[in-house]
């Protein structure tokens, strides 16, 4: 697995995943609490990976491209 989430995106998507799972936890019920939560894990996983699935599908890349010899 090649990195293909950048720092910045990382940041905002640990931030992110944990308040929607934060919220899912504690303000909603039901199928809904069960979504946000696993949604906001998911995007904190891939955070703190450092690659997504998605992206790769999509052919996007957020890292920054490594020149050679450097």
């Amino acid at each position: 697995m090649t990195p293909n989430v950048g720092s910045i995106d990382r940041i905002l998507r640990l931030a992110v995943g944990l308040l929607i799972a934060g919220l899912g936890y504690t303000m909603l019920a039901g199928v809904w609490a069960l979504a946000a939560v696993g949604i906001g894990a998911v995007m904190a996983l891939t955070a703190l990976v450092g690659f997504c699935p998605a992206y790769t599908i999509l052919g996007i890349n957020t890292c920054r491209r490594r020149l050679p010899g450097a």
